[in-house]
């Protein structure tokens, strides 16, 4: 079987942007985030030799959790002008390059991405997922790993593997505690509220000790330190909703692994439309002596 690339796209776009200076084409338009979502794919597909890669993107809207919490995500800053200026060329980009985007109004790509690197998972593939979100943690296991960018307070420490043992490690619990994990601590990204005042250590521990949220819950009147006792039985139900905010969907329709061929006339043209020159001679020796990459 063969290794596979899952991208979270605007994840990347947004490291893409936020790491590199601002740079821009002679009328102004803007091209960091350009040259980073190419340079990051190259980089990271020649580190791991992956057959391809699949990249996701959200198109607004997670009906399914909107219903259950309208304020999901409300908090969220609206996207930087000059990053969404970029959005629909990365997304011309990926296509040329033969990575395949995938993305499905009204569903988070979150959802979609978690579905298909399970799916592909057990048909016996290896998977990468390229993410700083830590909800992919729930879906790690023997198959399936996540590629940490480089932090931007330290990007000397560059891409970073993330197995279930490193999940352990970060989280204190294993990939399949994290949900409830992140129930319980809340998730400020997502506009989760958790219980106030339960951290990351003692949410693993309560875990550790209890196995579900189901079994906090029910061993409230149990919980160390007391003052969470309440606050644990009261808000159960709200608990409850938390977890199915946190739980990835992984009944949505995935995609065949079928790897598609690069556009390399128009990846050049679009490379060079954009006033990329270093990346366009790259590019040239890239697809016309792969042998050389």
């Amino acid at each position: 079987m063969s290794k596979w690339l899952l991208v979270d796209g605007y994840n990347l776009a947004y490291r893409c942007f936020f790491a590199l200076p601002e740079l821009t084409r002679a009328d102004g338009f803007p091209t960091g985030a350009l040259h980073g979502w190419v340079k990051s794919l190259w980089k990271l597909a020649d580190q791991e030799q992956v057959e391809a890669t699949l990249v996701f993107f959200d198109l607004g809207g997670a009906q399914d959790r909107l219903a259950l919490h309208p304020e999901y995500k409300a908090q969220r800053a609206e996207m930087p002008d000059a990053l969404r200026k970029q959005i629909e060329p990365i997304k011309q980009l990926t296509r040329a390059m033969g990575l395949v985007g995938i993305e499905q109004e009204g569903v988070e790509s979150d959802d979609l991405l978690a579905a298909q690197a399970v799916a592909f998972a057990r048909a016996g593939h290896e998977i990468i997922i390229v993410s700083s979100d830590k909800d992919f943690a729930q879906i790690v296991c023997d198959r399936i790993t996540i590629m940490l960018p480089p932090p931007s307070a330290n990007p000397k420490l560059g891409w970073r593997r993330l197995d279930a043992a490193g999940v352990q490690e970060k989280f204190g619990v294993p990939p399949t505690q994290i949900a409830d994990y992140l129930a319980l601590i809340g998730d400020t990204s997502d506009n989760i509220p958790g219980i106030d005042g339960v951290g990351p250590k003692t949410a693993a521990k309560w875990l550790v000790e209890f196995a579900t949220l189901e079994g906090v819950i029910a061993h409230a009147a149990e919980l160390k330190p007391e003052r969470f006792r309440a606050a644990v039985a009261t808000e159960a139900d709200r608990l409850r909703l938390n977890l199915k905010l946190t739980t990835l969907n992984l009944s949505l329709p995935t995609v065949a692994a079928e790897k598609t061929a690069p556009q390399v006339a128009e990846l050049l043209r679009l490379i060079e439309s954009f006033e990329m020159r270093s990346t366009l001679v790259e590019a040239r020796a890239r697809y016309t002596q792969p042998e050389l990459f």
